[in-house]
């Protein structure tokens, strides 16, 4: 597994993504201030900051859709095989709260929950950004 982002998932899509790019400097990968997903990163080291608007992501999720508040954060974890990454988690005892499923048409998810309820999703990318499917 490759850590690829911690996503936090916002209510104020514009006033958040200013803030992480103006007020901290951070550069965004696209131009994306009306939402509804952004990646930033700052100058140096691969980290990055996700934003990802709170009514696309319950769109998904149906346990944001049922509470107004919580769930602040993803973990975002890429897997090479999502099937077989599920598979190995479940036989360890994890819980999904989704099965692999597609993500628009770039990508496969599947989600679940850490002990202390904070939300992880493991992601197979079918394709690149900007790549045809």
């Amino acid at each position: 597994m490759e850590l690829t982002q911690i996503r936090l998932l916002v209510s104020d899509f514009p006033a958040v993504y200013r803030f992480y790019r103006d007020v901290l400097g951070l550069k965004p990968q696209f131009e994306a201030e009306q939402g509804p997903y952004a990646k930033l990163s700052p100058d140096t080291g691969n980290g990055a900051v996700a934003l990802q608007d709170r009514a696309q992501a319950a769109a998904v999720l149906e346990q944001l859709a049922r509470q107004a508040e919580g769930y602040r954060a993803l973990v975002v974890l890429r897997v090479d095989d999502l099937d077989a990454a599920h598979t190995e988690l479940l036989g360890r005892g994890a819980e999904f709260t989704r099965d692999p499923a597609p993500m628009g048409d770039r990508m496969r998810v599947a989600h679940l929950q850490d002990p202390e309820g904070n939300l992880v999703e493991l992601q197979e990318w079918l394709a690149p950004r900007g790549a045809s499917a």
